[in-house]
């Protein structure tokens, strides 16, 4: 049986939330729980000890992207078109002249790229700008993550449960914006002292300078290609203040001092007050703001070009995009409660928890109109008028990973009604003499209002064509995959992702699966590539009714073998995309390959699937990003001991695709693959 299963605890707002209440029975986190003094490292101890991201063999990544093509080469002959082996054949003779002819050339050029950079050949040079920068589509959806967090069960349930009326801002909602605005402040302090103590166990060192990257950081727009800002060297007022967002008004914060420590809790959820106050008495007045931030969700070229006019009506402009752009972080406080609302297909009621999806919606796009939100900014905090609070983040400045684990020490304590000293009962709040705000008053002129207005549509019709869900699959989750059926997690659920879009599409496609390269200095990400022969073999066993259920398991297990082992060389910088991308790239004028202009090239990094898991999530409702093509799905998936949490993104106006649908082909597979494992079959043991 399906379970869309919630979680729900009860606490009376006497009763003070220590980290030793709020940790129990919590997955214990390095952040939390240093190690002994006598063992505590620097945050960036092992830094130096990194290796650089290695140059693979030209011989050793064509052979991987040649053994890739297989799927691809059989599922073309299926449908008559050629041979597979020919083709291959024909591949690899492409491959060997590359190889001794412009292959070696690049190569070197590879190599002398590695020579002239800092730290990694791939990120110092290459990587932002080509993966991320010159991308000219609105970050909205199509760029930016989300991550949805558990409910505060401190904030009294019948808040979370209905809200305010529109319009309306909570005490609460202000109380757990401060709280999480603090935890995150006092988690970048802990890195700048070097307190966050460094974890190299399996998978390699989880903490490098990505996280420095996220604070005081934002993308900006420029004409073909953007770029991040960098923050100022010393400590200014707009570095030690947060950008708040509220019903489109624009303030600065300050939430640290001239020595860049954060100020107590209370006190900044009574600068945060005081901001709501001025925003009551500017909607009194029958002053309304105009939207400037629903500029940013524009593409970028256009944004670009309304970013430099808005730089030249006034020098006041210029103060206040500095004060965005070198913030710690934006916040933006909605007043409103996003909705539940049913799928539009009865049939699909089972799959859907409305509340989780409204939650997801509200934090991927600010609901159906994109308003109050600075999508460049590479941190944004989001909490409704109920407490409810999720995350939203630029892509470029690092992957997805990161801020979910400063997040997940955000948010692993609860609100502490001590910190405070009283419950947020504040009704009117007397502004200090010398406040610790300030509004951000743009100067407009007809040309802005306009573009603005614009682009509401523009961002209304784009959060209208997308299709984000979660789904909560609660009948088995990764230790069910590991003890019983004896299968590395991550590749178990690849192979159901992979055999549900065979049952939705009716064709196998290349799938990307993030793999983390955090092994190397400034490592990011490698593509593990998921359709395989062993994958395909596996699904069209399971799609042949003659097939038995111990050759399926037996498929399966050397399916998810054969992923571990894909997803290992990725990690340790064996992968064979980014290689061949950056040899590509070093193309000039003039030269070709008949290997890299082949429509196969490209059609086996055609990624309809894109998906990448994270942690076990047992703090996050979800996780989630756009898909990549407009006819494919974005995944992100979150691999707990008993749930397993999978975000969907789809395209509203691909008559080919469906969220909804999607997540019943997921629910299927995953039955399916359950039931191969029956006490009579001996199960053989994947290699972990």
């Amino acid at each position: 049986m399906l379970r869309l299963i919630t979680r729900t605890h009860h606490r009376s707002l006497s009763q003070p939330s220590s980290s030793a209440t709020a940790a129990k029975g919590q997955q214990r986190m390095f952040a939390l729980h240093p190690p002994p003094r006598s063992q505590q490292l620097p945050t960036f101890h092992h830094q130096r000890s990194l290796p650089r991201l290695p140059v693979p063999s030209l011989r050793a990544t064509l052979d991987r992207y040649l053994k890739s093509l297989e799927p691809i080469l059989e599922q073309n002959e299926e449908k008559g078109k050629g041979k597979a082996g020919s083709e291959l054949q024909k591949r690899a003779q492409w491959a060997k002249e590359f190889e001794d002819g412009l292959g070696k050339v690049l190569q070197e050029r590879l190599i002398d790229l590695d020579h002239a950079s800092p730290d990694n050949w791939l990120n110092d040079t290459l990587w932002l700008k080509k993966a991320y920068h010159e991308w000219r589509a609105p970050l909205l959806i199509n760029s930016n993550w989300w991550l949805l967090f558990y409910d505060d069960p401190t904030i009294p349930e019948p808040l979370r449960r209905q809200g305010l009326a529109d319009g309306e801002l909570s005490d609460w909602q202000i109380r757990r914006a401060a709280w999480l605005t603090s935890r995150l402040i006092i988690f970048k302090e802990k890195i700048d002292r070097q307190e966050i103590h460094p974890d190299s166990s399996r998978t390699g060192l989880w903490f490098r300078r990505w996280v420095q990257s996220l604070f005081n950081i934002a993308r900006i727009p420029l004409p073909g290609c953007d770029a991040l800002s960098q923050p100022p060297s010393t400590s200014t007022l707009d570095t030690r203040s947060v950008t708040v967002m509220c019903k489109d008004w624009l303030y600065s914060v300050e939430v640290q001092d001239r020595d860049q420590h954060i100020v107590n809790v209370k006190e900044l959820e009574k600068r945060l007050w005081e901001v709501v106050e001025d925003v009551r008495a500017r909607e009194k007045s029958g002053e309304k703001a105009v939207a400037v931030g629903i500029l940013t969700a524009d593409e970028r070229d256009l944004w670009a070009k309304n970013r430099e006019h808005l730089l030249t009506i006034s020098p006041v402009n210029r103060a206040i995009m500095s004060a965005i752009e070198t913030s710690l972080l934006t916040l933006s406080l909605d007043a409103h409660t996003l909705p539940p609302r049913s799928p539009a297909d009865p049939c699909y009621s089972s799959l859907v928890c409305p509340e989780i999806d409204a939650h997801v919606s509200n934090c991927a796009s600010g609901g159906p109109t994109g308003l109050n939100r600075w999508y460049d900014k590479a941190l944004t905090v989001i909490v409704e008028s109920n407490g409810r609070a999720g995350m939203l983040g630029e892509h470029s400045p690092c992957d997805a990973l990161i801020p979910s684990m400063i997040v997940d020490y955000a948010i692993a304590e609860h609100i502490d009604a001590v910190a405070f000293d009283s419950t947020p009962l504040i009704e009117t709040v007397e502004v200090e003499e010398k406040q610790k705000w300030q509004r951000l008053n743009w100067a407009l002129d007809e040309t802005i209002v306009a573009e603005v207005e614009a682009a509401k549509g523009r961002a209304t019709q784009l959060v209208a064509d997308s299709d984000p869900s979660q789904l909560w699959f609660g009948e088995y989750g990764a230790d069910w995959i590991k003890n019983v059926a004896k299968c590395p997690p991550d590749a178990y659920i690849q192979m159901a992702i992979q055999l549900a879009w065979y049952k939705d599409q009716g064709y196998m496609t290349a799938t990307y699966e993030t793999a983390s390269t955090r092994l190397f200095k400034h490592g990011r990400t490698e593509v593990i590539r998921t359709l395989s022969g062993p994958s395909r073999a596996f699904v069209k066993a399971m799609s042949d009714p003659s097939s038995s259920a111990e050759t399926r398991q037996n498929l399966l297990i050397a399916a998810t073998a054969a992923h571990n082992a894909y997803t290992r060389d990725s990690s340790t910088g064996k992968g064979c995309d980014r290689h061949l991308q950056g040899l590509k790239w070093l193309m000039r004028e003039g030269e070709s390959s008949q290997l890299l202009q082949d429509e196969l090239f490209a059609k086996s990094a055609e990624w309809k699937l894109s998906t990448s898991g994270l942690s076990a999530g047992t703090r996050f409702h979800g996780t989630g990003f756009g898909t990549v093509w407009p006819d494919g799905y974005g995944i992100n998936y979150l691999a707990g001991p008993k749930l397993i949490k999978f975000g969907i993104e789809s395209k509203v106006s691909c008559g080919a695709t469906s969220t909804q649908a999607f997540k019943g082909k997921v629910v299927e597979s995953l039955r399916e693959m359950r039931a191969l494992f029956k006490e009579d079959i001996v199960v053989p043991t994947a290699k972990l």
